[in-house]
Order: C-alpha cells, then structure tokens, then sequence
C-alpha cells in the first residue's frame, strides 16, 4: 500500500460510489460534478495501491478489496460524524446533546424519571425525544438520525448494539366485575370469543400478542386496536373488552381496584426491553449515563409485584 493516505473527501465519495452503485448518483448525492468523483477514485486508488471499483454493464461494484475497505470507510466516518456532534454541542456554552428514540408508552412511563435524574448529571445537555415503534426508530438509528433507542429487543440483533435494562410480563385487564374473575381462567372458548383490546399494528408489542395466542392454540376474533394506552385502560373499565398491557402501564388503576390483572394463560408473555446504538461504536459518557439511569428505573417498573384478584 502507498504510504500516501486517502483524504476524507475521497472516502466519502468512495461510500457514495459504493452505496448508490453510480459515478453520476454519487456526485447528485454529494452535490459534486461526475467527473470529481472520478478524479478522487482514480486518486484513491493510486494511494491504496489496489482497484477498488469495477463496472458490471451500467453498475459500478465493488471488488474484493474495496468490500474490505467500505467496511473501515463506514466506521471511520461514523466516528468522526459522532465527534463532530459532541464538539459542536460543546462549543455551545458547553452544552451537548443526546438525540433518544422510544415508544410512546416508555415515553409516558419510563422517561420523564429518566430524564429528571439525567438532568442532574448533565445539567446542559439538550435530551430530543422522537416516539414511535421500535423497528421505526432502530432504521432511524441505522441512518444516524438517532443517538440511541429504548425498545423492545427482538431474536435477532446483528445490525446494532444492545444491553437489555428491564423485563415484564404481559396480563390481561379487565374490570372488577368481569365474568372471569368468578372462574379464575377462561375457557378456551372464552379467549376466542372475547373482544381483546390491544395496541397498534405494525409494532412489536402487537406481533408479541398476536404470537403468544398462536402458541396457545386460540384463534381469537379480531381484535380492538388502539394506538393509546390511556384509551386501552379506559375502555377496559367500561367493558368493552380485555385490555392486554403490561402491568406497569396500569399500575395506578391496578392500586385503585378499577382494573384487575390476569395471568395470559399458563405460559406467561413476557417482553424484554433493551437500549439500542449503531454497531462498531463505543457509546459516549453521555449516552452511558442515560442507559444506566434507563436500566435503573425500568428494572423497577419490571420488577413490580402483579397483584391478581382471586376468583370470587
């Protein structure tokens, strides 16, 4: 390899190269002529020493060697993008910033305690909160638009970082003059019959659910579906349906005796949320402090006793 090393201009029109797999979209991308980005791969590759593009008809590709390259480009210009981040917020009396994605319920639940002892470590730090479901908020993470995410931890979790900070278990809600508060467990046909209320499509809370019926065996009429925790407790008091939560998000109903909790079944639902960042870079003593005090407050919510009526 030539002891000459590349500029950031030339890695980063080398990504574009490799992203867009065009000479000419590369340069609409980084507002530069075709012919610029030609220049700073011709010169990229004299200083590497190797071919690190080839065309296949009207594509550019990458070869062996710019694959192993791209790999490095991606980290290096992730890293310098984040410093430039915290020296920016830095520079602004002191001040840094942490961009944090979660679902509305965590939101409402879990981040005004987090945030309020956050707040005292980092006093000038500028927290945005962007709410949304979980697989939402991780692509947003992937396009670095996000710093970190707390949500639900799916199977797989090649393409980011994760620490779990909390576990729960999903239940039933129903008012306290339910008919199955009279048997203690519903029938199958119950589960089948009943109007569940459950939240919003297309999230991870809903395929859980959704999942967790399928492994009883019970194909249970289409669901109420609310994208609103609020609204699922309150129309669970009235009667129209059970409400499936997790007992943390109706803990003061719960205390009160408006809402009375029910096991799912003899297998439990359980959940596991987790916090999030994009893969090959450590977090930030900002973004450490901030999953450590998340870990602390959800492990509470997680870990609180689920108090159920016994049959009358």
């Amino acid at each position: 390899m030539s002891e000459l090393l590349p500029d950031l201009r030339q890695l980063r029109a080398f990504v574009a190269v490799a992203d867009e797999g065009s000479f000419t979209m590369a340069a609409k991308k980084l507002f530069l002529t075709q012919s610029a980005i030609s220049h700073s791969m011709k010169a990229l590759e004299d200083s590497i020493g190797c071919k690190l593009l080839s065309r296949l008809g009207k594509k550019t590709v990458l070869t062996g060697e710019g694959a192993v390259l791209l790999k490095r480009c991606r980290t290096i210009l992730q890293e310098l993008e984040q410093a430039g981040r915290e020296l920016d917020g830095m520079k602004r009396w002191g001040q840094a910033r942490i961009r944090i994605g979660a679902p509305h319920s965590l939101c409402q639940f879990l981040l005004p305690t987090v945030l309020r002892e956050f707040r005292d470590c980092f006093p000038r730090c500028e927290p945005s909160i962007e709410a949304g479901d979980t697989a939402g908020l991780i692509d947003r993470l992937a396009d670095h638009e996000l710093d970190v995410v707390l949500g639900l931890k799916p199977k797989e979790t090649d393409d980011y970082e994760s620490r779990t900070i909390f576990r729960d278990e999903m239940v039933f809600v129903l008012p306290p003059v339910h008919p199955w508060l009279e048997t203690g467990e519903p029938t199958p046909s119950d589960l089948e019959t009943v109007q569940f209320i459950i939240y919003a499509k297309a999230t991870e809370t809903h395929r859980l659910v959704e999942r967790h019926f399928e492994r009883m065996g019970v194909r249970p009429r289409a669901p109420l579906v609310l994208g609103d925790m609020e609204a699922i407790k309150e129309m669970s008091k009235i009667g129209m349906g059970v409400g499936v939560v997790a007992p943390w998000v109706a803990r003061r109903e719960l205390q009160e005796g408006t809402l009375v909790a029910m096991p799912m079944g003899a297998e439990s639902l359980e959940r596991e949320w987790a916090v999030f960042w994009n893969k090959g870079r450590p977090m930030s003593l900002i973004e450490e402090t901030f999953a450590g005090i998340a870990a602390m407050v959800g492990e509470a919510l997680g870990d609180a006793p689920i108090q159920y009526q016994p049959p009358r």
